[in-house]
Parts: structure tokens; sequence; C-alpha cells
């Protein structure tokens, strides 16, 4: 697929990298020169130098051969035009990054009247994200399917519970609840595990789950943790504000640490509920007065990932319950893992992963239709979720007589409002929305599965 990009800052150069992966033609554009030509020989991609608001510019770069248009820089009013442009040139689909919480309710108009396929706020998408893991604290991180009603619980295992040093088929005998592990982080080493696998102290395990049912299974394996109450915010910034709008809503109190006086100002008066501090969150002696010791969430959301790391570190030294952490940089993960950080957000990897399940629906057969994409483990592992269109050659036919793939589990199938966690005997049937999770990579139809 001919794709173009416009704007290559560090969220369209993590885009342009994950889609050129894909296989995609990837054309790029951007204003400054030494920024394309860096591009272009690292990835492999087509450039182009100029205004991408000028009709000039995008017809000059044959974006009216692109089948998808991406606007990604960081002024929200130039994507928009941008977009337009490119709808005028002949592009079907268009995306635009939005930010501005002031658009927020123009986004349906941008859509409907003006002809954008998709618009994105990424600070929006990452506030989400770290809501859910925050209102269901036994989590890493917590990723829904099937419009809600299933669960992709990130969790680790300690040595008290119940699960430890047991095989999946052992826990699901004993205990006999309606989750299924689906894969496992144990050091360097990814599994997608059998009823034989055995379950580790510190592995990180994804269960999928019934969202309604999660709390009761996770409390029968003694993998529950109670509710928060407080969280402490340090950082000002759009995350912040939208997380915090959340947050309150759920009736968890809020307090925000920030150094700018003037964005406290701002946040002071579009969140009256919050508790609103202006400081430097790096001076620990502030931390101490401001209840660190006795909140039940910490989440560093500055705007460098360093001074991220080294607040959540010193958050999990004074044994707060939950720590959140907001870093851009991918080369972190490992000292992120080593340091006992595992509630990670990345927003750009967020934006990333809407395009890439918006580019690969765009791909599918008849068969199947491509609904959502989480990618896990450092992109190792890949959960999807497809909607069965009609009736095929793996429809109707028992799990346990499909000749399926090493490295795929049909991990969830939601039949109407029914979650079935699948057995030999289950079958696919059209109209069911299924999850898979996978160790393979560009998985864009439901038959790749089968061997």
């Amino acid at each position: 697929m001919n794709i173009a990009i416009v704007g290559i800052g560090k969220f369209g150069k993590t885009l342009t990298e994950s889609l050129a992966k894909e296989n995609h033609n990837i054309t790029i554009i951007d204003n400054k020169a030494d920024v394309i030509e860096s591009v272009v020989e690292q990835f492999d991609v087509m450039g182009y130098c100029g205004n991408a608001a000028s009709y000039t510019t995008l017809k000059d770069s044959y974006v009216d051969k692109a089948d998808l248009f991406i606007a990604t820089t960081s002024s929200d009013e130039t994507n928009i035009l941008c977009c337009l442009v490119a709808k005028k040139l002949g592009v079907k689909r268009t995306i635009a990054r939005i930010r501005n919480p002031e658009y927020a309710l123009q986004v349906q108009l941008m859509q409907n009247e003006l002809g954008i396929s998709l618009t994105l706020n990424p600070d929006l998408d990452t506030a989400h994200e770290i809501c859910r893991t925050l209102t269901f604290p036994s989590a890493v991180k917590v990723e829904p399917f099937a419009e809600g009603k299933v669960d992709l619980v990130e969790t680790r295992v300690t040595k008290d519970s119940l699960i430890c040093n047991k095989s999946l088929a052992e826990i699901n005998e004993k205990y006999k609840i309606n989750i299924l592990v689906c894969a496992i982080n144990r050091g360097n080493e990814v599994l997608i595990p059998n009823g034989k696998t055995i379950i580790n102290e510190g592995d990180y395990i994804y269960i999928c789950s019934s969202a309604r049912l999660k709390t009761n299974s996770f409390k029968k394996l003694n993998l529950f943790k109670s509710n928060l109450k407080s969280a402490l915010i340090i950082g000002g910034g759009r995350i912040t504000y939208y997380l915090a709008k959340l947050l309150i809503n759920r009736g968890i109190s809020v307090k925000i640490i920030e150094k700018d006086i003037n964005i406290c100002k701002t946040l002071s008066e579009s969140l009256p509920e919050a508790i609103i501090i202006n400081g430097d969150a790096t001076n620990h002696a502030l931390l101490e007065e401001e209840g660190i010791a006795n909140s039940d969430s910490f989440i560093t959301l500055t705007g460098l990932d360093e001074t991220n790391i080294i607040l959540s570190s010193y958050a999990k030294n004074r044994n707060c319950p939950k720590v959140i952490t907001k870093v851009n940089n991918p080369s972190y993960n490992l000292i992120l893992n080593n340091i006992g950080l595992d509630s990670v957000f990345s927003p750009k990897e967020i934006f990333t992963n809407h395009i890439i399940r918006f580019a690969r629906g765009m791909e599918n057969s008849l068969e199947s239709e491509f609904k959502s994409l989480y990618r896990l483990i450092d992109d190792k592992v890949e959960a999807l979720e497809f909607i069965i269109s009609k009736e095929t050659k793996y429809t109707s036919i028992p799990l346990k007589d499909l000749k399926i793939k090493k490295g795929f589990l049909l991990a969830s199938i939601v039949r109407e409002n029914r979650i079935i966690i699948p057995t030999g005997t289950d079958t696919i049937k059209p109209l069911d929305h299924i999850v898979i999770v996978t160790t393979h990579k560009s998985i864009k139809d439901v038959s790749e599965i089968l061997e």
C-alpha cells in the first residue's frame, strides 16, 4: 500500500519505521532537509522536502498516488489543512493528529463534513490507557477488546500468588476460572503457552478474561490489589489534563505537581476539583511534603524521559502501591525492566498502534474485519481482534480439528454478549469477535493462522 506521512518529528519517525516494517511503500514529507535525508537513509523510504500544507508540494510529491495520507506535524491546524489538500488531490483516506482539547468537540465534524477519515489524539488515548490501569491496579496494563467486553490483562506473578509454580492445566483444573493465560514474558524469553507450561515467580503473564468477571478471577488467584483512592501526578501537560478529568470522574482524588506557574494557573481553572502544587518534583523534600508515602498511585508525565524514570524509581523505593511512567524512548525499556518499573506508557507507540490497525483494516479480505491491535513485550507479541464476516473454511469446525500454526493462540470468542474462553470443542462462527495472540508479525486476516 502507498502511504504518505507528513511531519517527521518523533511521532512521524516512529510511524515511518513501523509502517516500513509492514512492507508499505512510504513517502515522507517535511520542511527540514536534514531530517528527510536521515530518515530516507535509515528506513529506505521516499522523501520530499517542502511545506506540506502547500498544494504544490503535495502535488509534486505524488500524494495523489497514496492510498493513505497521515498528517502528524506538531500543529493541529497544519494537520487539518494538509488532510484537506490531500483530499482535494484525490486521496481517499486521511488521518490527522489533533491534540488540542478545544478541538475535541469538533472531531465528528472534521470526519463527517471535512472528509478526514480518522482523527487521533495520542495524549487523550494515553490518558485512557493509563486510566484503565489505575482503575484495575492488579494489572501492569489492561487492553480492551470486543467493545470492552473482553480485557487482555498483563500482571506480574509474585511468590504468594496461587498460580505460582503450577502448570496451566493444574490451575484450570483446581480453580475452575474462565480465563486464559495467552502469553508469558520470562526474562528475555517470550512464550505462547500450552497446558503443560508452568508459571514461575517473576513472570509477566497476559490473561484474557471477561471484563466484567476479571476482578473475581484475580481474587480467586490471589492476584487482586485493592482499588485506588488517590493519584499524585507529576507534570502538567495535556496528558495530565485528560487523565485528571478521567480519574476525578471515577471518584479518585488528584494532586498535580507542576513547576511552571502559568500552567498551574491554567490547570486550576480547568480542574477545580484537583489540588495543583507549583513546585519542582525533583526535590524529594517536596514529594515527601505532598504525601508520596501515602499516595495510592504515582504517575510521571513530564516531557523528559530521564526525569520520569528517576522520579518513578524514587516512588517505587518509597513503596508506592502503583507507579506509572511515561517514556517515549524505546531504548530505555531494558533499563526499566531491570529496575522494576513495569507500567510504562509511550504516546507515540499508542499512536502508531492506532495507525497500523487502520492500515491493516484497509487490507482485509472479505472473510474477516480487522478491529483491534495491541503490540506487547517490546513488539514481540501481537494481540489482534477480528470480526468473522461470513462462513469460511475455518468456521463451524472444532478448533481441535483446525491445523493452527505454531505461535498462534485463539484467546477469546465473543458471540453476541457471551464470552467464550475457547477449548478444543468450540467453533468459530460468522459474526463472532475473536481475539488472537501471536508471535508472528503483520497478520491481516484470520486465515493466516492456518497451516
